[in-house]
Protein backbone atom coordinates (compact mmCIF):
# COMPACT_ATOMS: atom_id res chain seq x y z
CA UNK A 1 0.00 0.00 0.00
CA UNK A 2 1.87 3.17 -1.09
CA UNK A 3 2.43 5.59 1.70
CA UNK A 4 0.73 9.12 2.50
CA UNK A 5 3.97 10.98 1.10
CA UNK A 6 4.13 8.93 -2.40
CA UNK A 7 0.70 9.40 -3.17
CA UNK A 8 0.60 13.11 -2.68
CA UNK A 9 3.65 12.97 -4.53
CA UNK A 10 1.90 11.91 -7.11
CA UNK A 11 -0.56 14.26 -7.04
CA UNK A 12 -0.48 17.51 -9.19
CA UNK A 13 1.05 20.89 -8.60
CA UNK A 14 -2.04 22.30 -9.12
CA UNK A 15 -3.54 20.29 -6.85
CA UNK A 16 -1.09 20.62 -4.50
CA UNK A 17 -0.69 23.90 -3.57
CA UNK A 18 -4.46 24.48 -3.76
CA UNK A 19 -4.91 22.09 -1.15
CA UNK A 20 -2.22 23.99 0.53
CA UNK A 21 -2.96 27.11 0.20
CA UNK A 22 -6.85 26.04 1.05
CA UNK A 23 -5.64 23.96 4.68
CA UNK A 24 -3.70 26.72 5.40
CA UNK A 25 -6.51 29.05 4.92
CA UNK A 26 -9.12 27.18 6.51
CA UNK A 27 -7.13 26.79 9.87
CA UNK A 28 -6.38 30.11 9.98
CA UNK A 29 -10.19 31.47 9.42
CA UNK A 30 -11.52 29.15 11.99
CA UNK A 31 -8.70 30.20 14.19
CA UNK A 32 -10.31 33.99 13.86
CA UNK A 33 -13.50 32.39 14.34
CA UNK A 34 -13.02 30.65 17.60
CA UNK A 35 -10.88 33.63 18.93
CA UNK A 36 -13.81 36.18 17.65
CA UNK A 37 -15.69 33.89 19.13
CA UNK A 38 -14.30 33.67 22.74
CA UNK A 39 -14.38 37.96 22.46
CA UNK A 40 -17.75 37.98 21.60
CA UNK A 41 -18.74 37.97 25.00
CA UNK A 42 -16.46 40.17 26.45
CA UNK A 43 -17.00 43.02 23.69
CA UNK A 44 -20.71 43.13 24.39
CA UNK A 45 -20.18 42.82 28.11
CA UNK A 46 -17.52 46.40 27.54
CA UNK A 47 -20.66 47.84 25.61
CA UNK A 48 -23.42 47.36 28.06
CA UNK A 49 -20.67 48.60 30.59
CA UNK A 50 -20.16 51.88 28.45
CA UNK A 51 -23.96 52.54 27.91
CA UNK A 52 -24.54 52.03 32.24
CA UNK A 53 -21.58 53.96 32.85
CA UNK A 54 -22.98 56.96 30.98
CA UNK A 55 -26.34 56.48 32.79
CA UNK A 56 -24.79 56.01 36.22
CA UNK A 57 -23.06 59.58 35.89
CA UNK A 58 -26.19 61.20 34.93
CA UNK A 59 -27.90 59.76 38.26
CA UNK A 60 -25.11 60.52 40.34
CA UNK A 61 -25.43 64.54 39.21
CA UNK A 62 -29.26 64.28 39.83
CA UNK A 63 -28.86 62.87 43.40
CA UNK A 64 -26.36 65.42 44.60
CA UNK A 65 -28.67 67.88 43.24
CA UNK A 66 -31.43 66.34 45.41
CA UNK A 67 -33.68 66.01 41.97
CA UNK A 68 -35.24 62.20 41.08
CA UNK A 69 -33.11 60.60 39.08
CA UNK A 70 -34.28 59.59 34.92
CA UNK A 71 -33.19 56.80 33.01
CA UNK A 72 -33.81 55.59 29.23
CA UNK A 73 -36.07 53.21 28.63
CA UNK A 74 -34.68 49.41 29.33
CA UNK A 75 -32.16 50.87 32.13
CA UNK A 76 -33.38 50.58 35.66
CA UNK A 77 -31.48 53.32 38.23
CA UNK A 78 -32.29 52.85 41.64
CA UNK A 79 -31.26 54.69 44.96
CA UNK A 80 -30.16 52.93 48.01
CA UNK A 81 -28.70 53.43 51.26
CA UNK A 82 -25.07 51.61 51.89
CA UNK A 83 -26.64 48.74 53.41
CA UNK A 84 -28.32 48.32 49.92
CA UNK A 85 -31.93 48.80 50.67
CA UNK A 86 -33.74 50.99 48.61
CA UNK A 87 -34.59 54.60 49.09
CA UNK A 88 -36.35 55.59 46.14
CA UNK A 89 -39.75 54.58 47.20
CA UNK A 90 -39.13 51.00 44.46
CA UNK A 91 -39.47 47.21 45.05
CA UNK A 92 -36.04 45.62 46.75
CA UNK A 93 -33.67 44.87 43.91
CA UNK A 94 -32.00 41.91 46.05
CA UNK A 95 -29.13 42.83 45.76
CA UNK A 96 -27.15 41.40 48.24
CA UNK A 97 -24.49 42.52 51.08
CA UNK A 98 -21.77 41.07 48.80
CA UNK A 99 -23.51 43.00 45.48
CA UNK A 100 -23.72 46.14 47.61
CA UNK A 101 -20.20 45.83 48.70
CA UNK A 102 -18.81 45.59 44.93
CA UNK A 103 -20.93 48.30 43.92
CA UNK A 104 -20.00 50.55 46.52
CA UNK A 105 -15.99 49.86 45.54
CA UNK A 106 -17.17 51.31 41.66
CA UNK A 107 -16.86 47.26 39.84
CA UNK A 108 -19.67 45.94 37.58
CA UNK A 109 -21.65 43.01 38.70
CA UNK A 110 -23.73 40.63 36.88
CA UNK A 111 -26.76 39.13 38.92
CA UNK A 112 -28.21 36.45 38.50
CA UNK A 113 -32.01 36.38 37.94
CA UNK A 114 -34.69 36.40 34.94
CA UNK A 115 -33.49 37.68 32.96
CA UNK A 116 -29.71 38.08 34.45
CA UNK A 117 -29.00 41.62 35.28
CA UNK A 118 -25.95 43.60 34.35
CA UNK A 119 -25.41 46.54 37.46
CA UNK A 120 -22.72 49.82 37.92
CA UNK A 121 -22.62 51.18 40.71
CA UNK A 122 -21.23 54.16 43.01
CA UNK A 123 -21.31 56.23 46.02
CA UNK A 124 -22.87 59.51 46.11
CA UNK A 125 -23.73 62.19 48.92
CA UNK A 126 -26.95 63.48 48.82
CA UNK A 127 -28.12 67.75 49.67
CA UNK A 128 -28.80 66.18 53.09
CA UNK A 129 -25.05 64.76 53.72
CA UNK A 130 -26.53 60.77 53.34
CA UNK A 131 -24.65 58.48 51.63
CA UNK A 132 -26.26 57.29 48.81
CA UNK A 133 -25.33 54.48 46.40
CA UNK A 134 -27.10 54.54 42.99
CA UNK A 135 -27.09 51.66 41.07
CA UNK A 136 -27.56 51.54 37.28
CA UNK A 137 -28.85 48.26 35.87
CA UNK A 138 -30.01 46.55 32.48
CA UNK A 139 -31.29 42.74 31.52
CA UNK A 140 -29.15 40.39 29.21
CA UNK A 141 -32.12 39.16 27.83
CA UNK A 142 -31.16 37.30 24.76
CA UNK A 143 -27.28 37.52 25.54
CA UNK A 144 -26.33 34.44 26.00
CA UNK A 145 -28.45 33.21 22.81
CA UNK A 146 -26.92 36.06 21.13
CA UNK A 147 -23.08 35.04 21.82
CA UNK A 148 -23.69 31.22 20.98
CA UNK A 149 -25.05 31.87 17.71
CA UNK A 150 -22.66 34.78 17.14
CA UNK A 151 -19.79 32.38 17.33
CA UNK A 152 -21.57 29.82 15.12
CA UNK A 153 -22.18 32.21 12.57
CA UNK A 154 -18.37 32.84 12.55
CA UNK A 155 -17.70 29.11 12.23
CA UNK A 156 -20.28 28.88 9.04
CA UNK A 157 -18.80 32.22 7.52
CA UNK A 158 -15.03 30.94 8.21
CA UNK A 159 -15.79 27.37 6.21
CA UNK A 160 -17.53 29.47 3.33
CA UNK A 161 -14.84 32.38 3.38
CA UNK A 162 -12.55 28.92 3.16
CA UNK A 163 -14.19 27.55 0.79
CA UNK A 164 -14.09 30.74 -1.55
CA UNK A 165 -10.60 30.86 -0.84
CA UNK A 166 -9.84 27.37 -2.26
CA UNK A 167 -11.68 28.11 -5.52
CA UNK A 168 -9.86 31.36 -5.73
CA UNK A 169 -6.28 30.03 -5.32
CA UNK A 170 -7.34 27.07 -7.28
CA UNK A 171 -8.33 29.33 -10.35
CA UNK A 172 -5.32 31.85 -9.42
CA UNK A 173 -2.88 28.79 -9.33
CA UNK A 174 -4.21 27.23 -12.57
CA UNK A 175 -3.95 30.69 -14.70
CA UNK A 176 -0.29 31.30 -13.13
CA UNK A 177 0.71 27.58 -14.44
CA UNK A 178 -1.14 28.00 -17.72
CA UNK A 179 1.88 29.78 -19.15
CA UNK A 180 4.46 26.04 -18.34
CA UNK A 181 1.25 23.84 -19.72
CA UNK A 182 1.78 26.39 -22.96
CA UNK A 183 5.75 25.79 -22.80
CA UNK A 184 5.32 21.69 -21.86
CA UNK A 185 3.70 21.67 -25.71
CA UNK A 186 6.08 23.96 -27.03
CA UNK A 187 8.94 21.63 -25.90
CA UNK A 188 6.90 18.90 -27.25
CA UNK A 189 6.40 19.99 -30.98
CA UNK A 190 9.81 21.54 -31.03
CA UNK A 191 12.62 20.67 -33.51
CA UNK A 192 16.04 19.92 -33.11
CA UNK A 193 16.77 23.79 -34.04
CA UNK A 194 13.98 25.78 -32.73
CA UNK A 195 13.94 27.52 -29.69
CA UNK A 196 11.25 28.41 -26.79
CA UNK A 197 10.28 31.99 -27.43
CA UNK A 198 10.25 33.83 -24.23
CA UNK A 199 7.63 35.47 -22.87
CA UNK A 200 6.48 38.89 -22.86
CA UNK A 201 6.62 39.34 -18.88
CA UNK A 202 9.45 39.91 -17.41
CA UNK A 203 9.05 37.26 -14.59
CA UNK A 204 10.39 33.65 -13.46
CA UNK A 205 8.70 31.84 -16.90
CA UNK A 206 11.01 34.14 -18.92
CA UNK A 207 14.12 33.55 -16.98
CA UNK A 208 12.79 29.63 -16.58
CA UNK A 209 12.55 29.59 -20.67
CA UNK A 210 15.92 31.45 -21.37
CA UNK A 211 17.45 28.89 -19.48
CA UNK A 212 16.23 25.97 -21.37
CA UNK A 213 17.55 27.71 -24.92
CA UNK A 214 20.72 27.71 -22.74
CA UNK A 215 20.90 24.35 -22.03
CA UNK A 216 19.17 23.45 -25.18
CA UNK A 217 21.96 24.96 -26.91
CA UNK A 218 24.67 23.15 -24.92
CA UNK A 219 23.24 20.14 -25.61
CA UNK A 220 23.39 20.79 -29.39
CA UNK A 221 26.81 21.66 -29.10
CA UNK A 222 28.07 18.61 -27.28
CA UNK A 223 26.01 16.49 -29.38
CA UNK A 224 27.87 18.73 -32.42
CA UNK A 225 30.77 17.76 -30.77
CA UNK A 226 30.12 14.22 -30.00
CA UNK A 227 29.54 13.65 -33.58
CA UNK A 228 32.46 15.87 -35.10
CA UNK A 229 35.04 13.59 -32.20
CA UNK A 230 32.96 10.47 -33.41
CA UNK A 231 33.75 11.27 -37.16
CA UNK A 232 37.39 12.25 -36.45
CA UNK A 233 38.10 9.56 -34.55
CA UNK A 234 37.08 6.88 -37.01
CA UNK A 235 39.66 9.06 -39.63
CA UNK A 236 41.87 8.80 -37.85
CA UNK A 237 41.99 5.24 -36.73
CA UNK A 238 41.14 4.35 -40.71
CA UNK A 239 44.59 5.48 -41.89
CA UNK A 240 47.14 3.56 -39.62
CA UNK A 241 44.06 0.67 -39.56
CA UNK A 242 44.62 0.51 -43.49
CA UNK A 243 48.36 1.15 -43.83
CA UNK A 244 49.01 -1.91 -41.33
CA UNK A 245 46.33 -4.05 -43.69
CA UNK A 246 48.09 -2.22 -47.30
CA UNK A 247 51.62 -3.43 -45.74
CA UNK A 248 50.42 -6.93 -44.75
CA UNK A 249 48.75 -7.49 -47.90
CA UNK A 250 52.23 -7.01 -49.90
CA UNK A 251 53.77 -9.41 -47.26
CA UNK A 252 51.74 -11.56 -48.40
CA UNK A 253 51.63 -11.31 -52.34
CA UNK A 254 55.81 -10.90 -52.08
CA UNK A 255 57.25 -13.84 -49.77
CA UNK A 256 60.60 -12.01 -50.20
CA UNK A 257 62.69 -11.78 -46.79
CA UNK A 258 64.41 -8.76 -46.89
CA UNK A 259 61.09 -7.06 -48.01
CA UNK A 260 58.82 -9.12 -45.10
CA UNK A 261 61.46 -7.25 -42.62
CA UNK A 262 61.16 -3.81 -43.96
CA UNK A 263 56.67 -4.58 -43.94
CA UNK A 264 57.35 -5.74 -40.34
CA UNK A 265 58.85 -2.53 -39.43
CA UNK A 266 56.28 -0.43 -41.15
CA UNK A 267 53.52 -2.52 -39.32
CA UNK A 268 55.21 -1.94 -35.78
CA UNK A 269 55.38 1.55 -36.44
CA UNK A 270 51.87 2.07 -37.69
CA UNK A 271 50.59 -0.10 -34.74
CA UNK A 272 52.34 1.64 -32.36
CA UNK A 273 50.56 4.77 -33.59
CA UNK A 274 47.61 3.16 -33.27
CA UNK A 275 48.25 1.92 -29.89
CA UNK A 276 49.07 5.45 -29.34
CA UNK A 277 45.88 6.99 -30.26
CA UNK A 278 43.85 4.78 -28.34
CA UNK A 279 45.55 5.31 -25.43
CA UNK A 280 45.00 8.95 -26.08
CA UNK A 281 40.87 8.65 -26.72
CA UNK A 282 41.01 6.37 -23.64
CA UNK A 283 42.20 9.26 -21.85
CA UNK A 284 40.18 11.61 -22.96
CA UNK A 285 37.15 9.04 -22.35
CA UNK A 286 37.93 8.64 -19.06
CA UNK A 287 38.14 12.43 -18.52
CA UNK A 288 35.19 13.19 -19.37
CA UNK A 289 33.72 10.55 -17.88
CA UNK A 290 34.82 12.62 -14.21
CA UNK A 291 37.17 9.55 -13.27
CA UNK A 292 39.66 11.53 -11.42
CA UNK A 293 42.07 10.14 -9.33
CA UNK A 294 43.20 11.73 -5.95
CA UNK A 295 45.68 14.97 -6.15
CA UNK A 296 48.59 14.28 -4.32
CA UNK A 297 51.71 16.72 -4.00
CA UNK A 298 54.02 16.39 -7.05
CA UNK A 299 57.71 17.66 -7.33
CA UNK A 300 57.45 19.27 -11.53
CA UNK A 301 60.90 19.37 -11.33
CA UNK A 302 61.87 16.17 -10.79
CA UNK A 303 59.26 15.18 -13.06
CA UNK A 304 60.70 17.19 -15.87
CA UNK A 305 63.99 15.94 -15.86
CA UNK A 306 62.00 12.12 -15.84
CA UNK A 307 59.91 13.34 -19.03
CA UNK A 308 62.91 14.20 -20.63
CA UNK A 309 64.82 10.83 -20.21
CA UNK A 310 61.19 9.22 -21.45
CA UNK A 311 62.09 10.75 -24.62
CA UNK A 312 62.99 8.87 -27.41
CA UNK A 313 66.73 8.14 -27.70
CA UNK A 314 66.47 7.12 -31.28
CA UNK A 315 65.04 10.01 -32.35
CA UNK A 316 65.78 11.26 -35.77
CA UNK A 317 67.05 15.40 -34.51
CA UNK A 318 68.00 13.61 -31.23
CA UNK A 319 65.78 15.52 -28.85
CA UNK A 320 66.79 14.39 -25.71
CA UNK A 321 70.04 16.99 -26.56
CA UNK A 322 67.10 19.45 -27.58
CA UNK A 323 66.23 19.61 -24.40
CA UNK A 324 67.19 22.08 -21.25
CA UNK A 325 65.29 22.20 -18.02
CA UNK A 326 65.76 25.33 -15.67
CA UNK A 327 63.75 25.42 -12.18
CA UNK A 328 63.80 28.61 -9.75
CA UNK A 329 64.29 26.25 -7.55
CA UNK A 330 65.09 22.75 -5.96
CA UNK A 331 61.55 21.57 -5.73
CA UNK A 332 58.58 22.81 -6.65
CA UNK A 333 55.37 20.69 -5.80
CA UNK A 334 52.14 20.99 -7.67
CA UNK A 335 48.70 19.15 -6.40
CA UNK A 336 48.00 17.14 -8.54
CA UNK A 337 48.07 13.18 -9.95
CA UNK A 338 51.55 11.74 -10.51
CA UNK A 339 50.41 10.04 -14.11
CA UNK A 340 48.48 13.30 -14.71
CA UNK A 341 51.82 15.00 -14.90
CA UNK A 342 53.70 12.72 -16.46
CA UNK A 343 50.89 13.05 -19.33
CA UNK A 344 51.54 16.59 -19.49
CA UNK A 345 54.87 16.97 -19.38
CA UNK A 346 55.44 13.74 -22.30
CA UNK A 347 52.85 15.08 -24.63
CA UNK A 348 54.47 18.99 -24.20
CA UNK A 349 58.01 18.03 -24.82
CA UNK A 350 57.16 15.59 -27.53
CA UNK A 351 54.85 18.09 -29.48
CA UNK A 352 57.88 20.80 -29.05
CA UNK A 353 60.93 18.57 -30.16
CA UNK A 354 58.70 17.96 -33.02
CA UNK A 355 58.67 21.26 -34.13
CA UNK A 356 61.63 22.59 -32.84
CA UNK A 357 65.06 23.60 -34.91
CA UNK A 358 68.01 23.51 -32.24
CA UNK A 359 66.53 24.14 -28.60
CA UNK A 360 63.56 23.43 -26.33
CA UNK A 361 63.80 25.04 -22.48
CA UNK A 362 61.85 24.02 -19.91
CA UNK A 363 61.18 26.33 -16.92
CA UNK A 364 59.55 25.09 -14.06
CA UNK A 365 58.23 28.68 -11.77
CA UNK A 366 56.52 28.68 -8.33
CA UNK A 367 54.66 31.48 -6.72
CA UNK A 368 52.79 32.39 -3.60
CA UNK A 369 49.05 29.80 -4.42
CA UNK A 370 50.57 28.45 -8.52
CA UNK A 371 53.21 26.28 -9.71
CA UNK A 372 53.79 27.09 -13.57
CA UNK A 373 55.98 25.01 -15.92
CA UNK A 374 56.18 26.47 -19.36
CA UNK A 375 57.80 25.22 -22.33
CA UNK A 376 59.27 27.17 -24.97
CA UNK A 377 60.50 26.01 -28.34
CA UNK A 378 62.37 28.02 -31.43
CA UNK A 379 60.21 26.65 -33.91
CA UNK A 380 57.87 27.43 -36.61
CA UNK A 381 55.55 28.83 -33.63
CA UNK A 382 51.71 28.96 -33.93
CA UNK A 383 49.50 31.61 -35.69
CA UNK A 384 47.48 33.56 -33.42
CA UNK A 385 44.49 32.47 -35.21
CA UNK A 386 44.85 28.90 -34.79
CA UNK A 387 45.81 29.12 -31.06
CA UNK A 388 42.05 29.34 -29.48
CA UNK A 389 41.68 25.77 -31.49
CA UNK A 390 44.72 24.35 -30.83
CA UNK A 391 43.75 22.20 -27.65
CA UNK A 392 40.91 21.31 -30.08
CA UNK A 393 40.45 17.41 -30.41
CA UNK A 394 42.18 16.04 -33.76
CA UNK A 395 42.92 19.89 -34.77
CA UNK A 396 45.82 20.42 -36.83
CA UNK A 397 48.01 23.16 -37.76
CA UNK A 398 48.26 23.18 -41.45
CA UNK A 399 51.34 22.75 -43.14
CA UNK A 400 53.61 23.49 -39.85
CA UNK A 401 51.68 20.71 -37.47
CA UNK A 402 50.36 18.68 -39.68
CA UNK A 403 49.57 14.75 -39.72
CA UNK A 404 52.74 13.24 -41.15
CA UNK A 405 54.76 15.83 -38.70
CA UNK A 406 53.45 12.70 -36.08
CA UNK A 407 50.94 13.88 -33.72
CA UNK A 408 48.15 12.55 -33.73
CA UNK A 409 45.92 15.66 -32.52
CA UNK A 410 44.77 14.23 -29.16
CA UNK A 411 48.07 15.36 -26.95
CA UNK A 412 47.51 19.25 -26.66
CA UNK A 413 43.77 18.51 -26.33
CA UNK A 414 44.65 15.87 -23.49
CA UNK A 415 47.10 18.47 -21.76
CA UNK A 416 44.02 20.71 -21.69
CA UNK A 417 41.57 18.27 -20.51
CA UNK A 418 43.77 17.13 -17.19
CA UNK A 419 44.91 20.18 -16.20
CA UNK A 420 41.62 21.93 -16.35
CA UNK A 421 39.88 19.54 -14.26
CA UNK A 422 42.59 20.29 -11.24
CA UNK A 423 41.48 23.52 -11.53
CA UNK A 424 44.61 24.53 -13.45
CA UNK A 425 45.09 26.42 -16.89
CA UNK A 426 46.84 25.97 -19.87
CA UNK A 427 48.07 28.70 -22.96
CA UNK A 428 49.87 29.16 -25.77
CA UNK A 429 51.51 32.26 -26.74
CA UNK A 430 54.54 33.32 -28.75
CA UNK A 431 58.06 32.35 -27.70
CA UNK A 432 61.00 34.59 -27.25
CA UNK A 433 63.27 32.19 -28.99
CA UNK A 434 60.60 32.57 -31.86
CA UNK A 435 58.42 29.30 -31.57
CA UNK A 436 55.45 28.65 -29.46
CA UNK A 437 55.43 29.10 -25.90
CA UNK A 438 52.91 26.43 -24.00
CA UNK A 439 52.50 27.64 -20.49
CA UNK A 440 50.46 25.06 -17.85
CA UNK A 441 49.77 25.76 -13.87
CA UNK A 442 48.84 24.07 -11.19
CA UNK A 443 47.75 24.52 -7.59
CA UNK A 444 50.72 25.04 -5.44
CA UNK A 445 51.30 21.81 -3.39
CA UNK A 446 52.92 21.91 0.32
CA UNK A 447 56.04 19.91 0.27
CA UNK A 448 55.61 16.87 2.06
CA UNK A 449 57.79 16.37 4.80
CA UNK A 450 60.71 14.35 4.68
Amino acid sequence: MASFGTVWRRRSLTFRITTLASVVTLACLLGLALLAGKLLEPLLTESVDAELSEVLREAVVDVRAGEPVTAPDGVLVRVLDTAGTPVDDGADPALGRETARTLKAGLPVSADGDPPMRWHGTVATAPDGSQRLVAAGVGMVGFAAAVHDGGRWLLVVALVAAIVAAVAISFAVRSALRPVGNMRRQVRRMGDDERLPLPSADDELRALAAEFNLLLARQREARERLLRFTGDAAHELRSPVASIRVQSEVAVTNPDPELSQEVLGDVLAESERLSALLNGLLALARSDAGELPPATDVDLVSEAHAAVARLPADAPDGWRELVRVEAAAPEVWASAAHAEVELVLDNLLRNACRHARARVAVSVLAARSVARVVVDDDGPGIAPEHRRRVFDRFYRVADDRARDSGGSGLGLALVAELVRRRGGTVAVADSPDGGARFQVTWRRGAQPPS
